[in-house]
């Protein structure tokens, strides 16, 4: 049967491919006056590798235009670095993975501000429209210490859309089969001069009530969503300003569907309510522009409330974030870069929880259990104060080393140094070599970055005094320009070791009804090799491959025996194809995924002795495609997700016993919905 579904798989991409051939109307070639030992590659379009020393590449609003991309969740699904995955069966939330370690070692930014962090985490990804994203950096290992020391495996920077843009009125309307229906707008208006202003608009809606699987809870919870955000901008000469406000309202309703039809006399529900407000703003100044000297200074704040339910617990924070940053930089010669600041992070989060367990003695309190409800107030607060110093040295652009320091003081873990270097160079011309070492720290706040594991019927202790997560990052990349009949093979080979010193551990292995976060006591460490190859076939046909191993290990349970890391595939495959019709007006895309086997959690047997689920994962394989129809001023847009149907057969373990320990949401690894078909327009109405 496996072997029927991957020749159904291979069928289906190769009748797109033979579809794009069909339609193309002529070959691509390179002039022969071109000098191929000289070229520059510029793309206009799809995931353009970043020119600096740290290795990365920026997803463009073209390559997000080439799926449905409704949030920033959605916008990876042809990038072969990032993984998005749900966390759990039955609150929807999702986590990125980048170099096979969970999000969390991932630092998250908007333009260059740290945000959301902590209580936020498990949900973020659903909080940017894809329509208001410009585009994404992606940079794996170490970064930049400018951004703070919390990057351990890669920085994810998100670019939304400007005030001074261009276009003044864009609309994009969507809908799938699974019953979802989502707007957005965005309007900017020139105020007067350099002033602009811009509003971006989001609602959705995802009404389905699906059970495929017939286990009694819907296999994806309901979400509406009101999201809005209001930003200015102001280039001049000598000044520069950005500002903005944005708000959020979300409504996650999951849990057992039979209270919609036949009502059950004790049905299990998740209610998780989130509003989210923040605002930010920056100023640069500009001393010398010949040499680039300005003085900049940058903040954001937030308040992150959410009130959560799962079946008989509830959890409730209230986050407060401050971030400010005053940095100074300059280029001294053409060859020396210097960038320093200051920097100052404040978190505060209030935690209200019930029916589950974060007692300091080793207690076990039945979560599960009616009435047997344990109220935990929980305040942390942590500041951190920083200063930083990057030297960057630029031969020619042919040799670029990137070196920096930062120095940090906490409240909580005292004063720490944190030492990160990017070497580049480039041989000749269609060669370039990247190596890069240092250093990540992050706080674990392991109750608001994990609530999504409350929906379990499991005990779930977390340590009291969990320490500072620590880990060194080492990276090496190459890459090559390969001239083949006039056009050009671009091959991408990386390796990354991350060895974490401290590290807050979710271990499974403590017990068949327990999760425990606490401190790394033995080994934790992740390997992880790519290779991608992006080749041109012919004119507006672009055909993209890439394969990543990881290897990723921790100590786990009471003997701390190094197993591989649970829920983590053991290798991806992913074939991308693209082409654009010379005219322009149709466009025909799809992406092949090959998600490798990987370990489960020790299986809970149950009263014969029976384990309640195998030992490991099975690879499988998913396919999407889109097709759009390009118009002057709007576009139409149609396709298809996860088009073989796969899905994971019982993702939540014991579903018909939700009140007992036995009862597990968390161990979801593939996709939880079949094939999903959906439709789409973007309209850009012009100038107001």
């Amino acid at each position: 049967m496996k072997r029927f579904n991957r020749k159904i798989v291979l069928m289906v991409f190769a009748q797109f491919l033979t579809i794009a051939v069909m339609m193309a109307q002529e070959a691509d070639t390179v002039s022969k006056k071109d000098n191929l030992n000289s070229i520059t590659v510029k793309p206009k379009s799809g995931i353009v590798r970043v020119a600096g020393a740290v290795n990365g590449t920026v997803i463009t609003q073209q390559e997000l235009f080439k799926a449905a991309c409704c949030n920033l969740g959605e916008s990876f699904t042809t990038n072969p670095s990032v993984d998005v995955n749900y966390s759990d069966a039955a609150t929807g939330a999702k986590q990125i993975k980048l170099l096979g370690l969970s999000g969390t070692y991932v630092q998250m930014l908007t333009e260059n501000l740290p945000n959301f962090r902590i209580a936020a985490a498990p949900y973020s990804l659903g909080y940017v429209p894809g329509p208001w994203i410009k585009s994404i950096q992606v940079s794996k290992g170490s970064a930049s210490v400018r951004n703070g020391y919390e990057s351990i495996t890669g920085q994810i920077d998100v670019e939304y859309l400007k005030p001074d843009d261009d276009k003044s009125l864009a609309v994009n309307l969507f809908g799938n089969t699974m019953g979802k229906l989502e707007a957005n707008a965005d309007a900017n208006i020139h105020v007067k001069g350099p002033l602009a202003t811009e509003l971006l608009l989001h609602y959705e809606n995802e009404w389905g009530n699906h059970d495929k699987n017939k286990d009694s809870f819907v296999d994806m919870p309901k979400v509406r969503q009101y999201n809005v955000q209001n930003r200015w901008r102001s280039v001049g000469e000598h000044y520069i300003f950005h500002a903005g406000v944005g708000l959020l309202n979300e409504k996650r309703e999951g849990g057992q569907r039979g209270h919609h039809h036949t009502p059950l006399a004790d049905p299990y529900l998740i209610n998780i309510n989130t509003e989210r407000y923040e605002a930010y703003m920056k100023h640069a100044f500009v001393l010398n522009q010949e040499k680039g000297t300005n003085i900049a200074l940058m903040a954001n704040g937030s308040l992150h409330e959410m009130d959560g339910g799962y079946g008989k617990k509830s959890y409730d924070v209230n986050q407060k974030n401050l971030y400010a940053q005053l940095m100074f930089e300059s280029n001294f010669t053409p060859e020396h870069n210097l960038s320093a600041g200051l920097s100052l992070n404040h978190d505060y989060l209030k935690q209200n929880a019930m029916g589950m367990l974060h007692l300091p003695s080793d207690e076990l309190i039945p979560i599960g259990a009616i009435g047997d409800y344990t109220p935990n107030h929980i305040t942390q607060k942590e500041t951190t104060s920083g200063v930083y110093a990057q030297y960057t040295y630029n031969k020619n652009s042919r040799f670029i080393l990137m070196g920096g320091l930062r120095l940090d003081h906490s409240n909580l873990y005292g004063t720490f140094l944190t030492p990160r270097v990017h070497i580049k160079y480039i041989p000749f011309d269609l060669v370039n070599f990247r190596l890069s070492a240092g250093k990540g720290y992050r706080t674990p706040f392991a109750l608001a970055e994990n609530s999504n594991l409350l929906a379990s019927g499991r005990w779930l202790r977390v340590d009291s005094d969990l320490k500072q997560e620590e880990a060194w990052n080492y990276g090496a990349s190459i890459s090559w320009l390969i001239p083949i009949s006039d056009k050009l093979l671009k091959l991408n080979t990386d390796y990354y070791y991350t060895n974490f010193k401290e590290q807050a551990i979710v271990d499974y292995e403590m017990g068949s009804d327990l999760i425990h976060i606490h401190n790394l006591s033995g080994k934790s460490y992740s390997h992880t090799f790519q290779i991608d190859a992006t080749y041109p076939l012919f004119k507006g046909m672009t055909l993209t491959a890439a394969y990543r191993l990881n290897d990723v290990k921790s100590s786990y349970g009471k003997d701390n025996k190094l197993m591989t890391k649970p829920l983590t595939s053991r290798y991806k495959g992913l074939i991308t194809a693209s082409y654009k019709t010379p005219l322009g007006l149709w466009q025909f895309d799809a992406t092949l995924q090959l998600n490798g086997s990987g370990r489960l959690p020790t299986p809970t047997v149950d009263a014969g002795g029976n384990p309640l689920w195998p030992e490991r994962f099975h690879a499988f394989e998913q396919v999407s495609a889109q097709i759009t129809r390009w118009f002057r001023h709007f576009s139409i847009y149609v396709g298809v997700e996860n088009l073989t149907g796969f899905k994971q057969k019982n993702p939540i373990i014991n579903a018909e016993n939700p009140w007992s320990p036995t009862f597990d949401t968390t161990l979801a690894w593939g996709p939880v919905q079949g094939a999903m078909g959906y439709l789409g327009i973007r309209v850009n109405f012009g100038k107001l």
